[in-house]
């Protein structure tokens, strides 16, 4: 996948999770930017992302993503 697709995967989960259809995340995207995105809706956030794409994130990269880019950096590596 490409990582304009995963954004737009992510755009989708995210929106579905906050109940939004108008989400767009971006690379540079922070939790803290997007309305409703608290700790309980990132987990589950993180949880639907390894369900649909069948990984396992580490705890401690889990902590540390600072951005969507980040999120989308390490899946890619999961996946390749």
């Amino acid at each position: 996948m490409t990582d304009e697709e995963l954004l737009r995967s992510f755009s989708q989960t995210l929106g579905d999770l906050l109940g939004t259809t108008d989400l767009e995340l971006t690379l540079e995207t922070l939790r803290s930017e997007v309305p409703g995105w608290d700790s309980f809706n990132y987990i589950n956030f993180i949880v639907a992302i390894e369900i649909g794409h069948n990984v396992k994130f580490k705890v401690a990269d889990v902590e540390s993503f600072r951005n969507v880019g980040q999120i989308v950096s390490e899946l890619q590596a999961m996946l390749a």
